[in-house]
């Protein structure tokens, strides 16, 4: 058995505890940029989760404007935490810049697949059960309308169909072609 033995399940956990907890904050992060239902159920569950770490970061980095800066700061700083223990665990040296970019492009990533995620559910759920009421689904809305929003402006719907999901999914993914690649480049020539 080789190193790779107990490192890859080593490197499954800290992605998984550290990137769900990643994702809690910054969904709470996009729920309130955006306005959403702070009252909604999930909205509440996000801010429980995430409150204490924020509570004290708050106290040392103010909010610029309508952006939580404590939480940007606290994402990438688990970002990096977590991509120092996955280097460490390989036996990989980083530099601290190098490791700063590495979270800004895995973090960029997170981004725009929650929007591709977002957008995908709620395509779907507008085929199933368009009218339904539920605390989800209210927040996705809030979160893939402006995106879909932007579509419909440029595609509005043809003939009762709105193919504004489908521009917008072709958007994304051409933005993590075209900005992804020169980050990685970037980790490696400050590695």
């Amino acid at each position: 058995m080789g190193t790779t033995y107990y490192t890859n399940p080593v490197v499954f956990l800290i992605n998984t505890l550290f990137g769900l907890y990643i994702l809690a904050l910054m969904l709470r992060f996009l729920f309130q940029w955006m306005d959403a239902d702070y009252y909604n159920p999930v909205s509440q569950f996000l801010v429980n989760i995430t409150q204490p770490p924020l509570k004290l970061l708050r106290r040392l980095i103010p909010s610029i404007g309508r952006i939580d800066s404590a939480s940007i700061v606290l994402i990438i700083g688990l970002q990096m935490l977590a991509g120092a223990a996955i280097f460490f665990s390989n036996g990989v040296s980083v530099s601290v810049a190098g490791l700063f970019i590495w979270a800004l492009t895995e973090l960029i990533g997170l981004l725009i697949n929650v929007f591709l995620f977002s957008i995908i559910i709620r395509a779907l759920i507008s085929w199933i059960n368009p009218d339904s009421y539920n605390p989800a689904v209210s927040l996705l809305y809030n979160l893939t309308e402006p995106l879909l929003g932007l579509g419909r402006k440029i595609i509005p719907p043809l003939s009762g169909m709105d193919l504004s999901p489908l521009l917008v999914i072709i958007g994304l993914q051409m933005l993590k072609m075209l900005v992804l690649p020169p980050l990685e480049q970037m980790m490696l020539l400050l590695s």
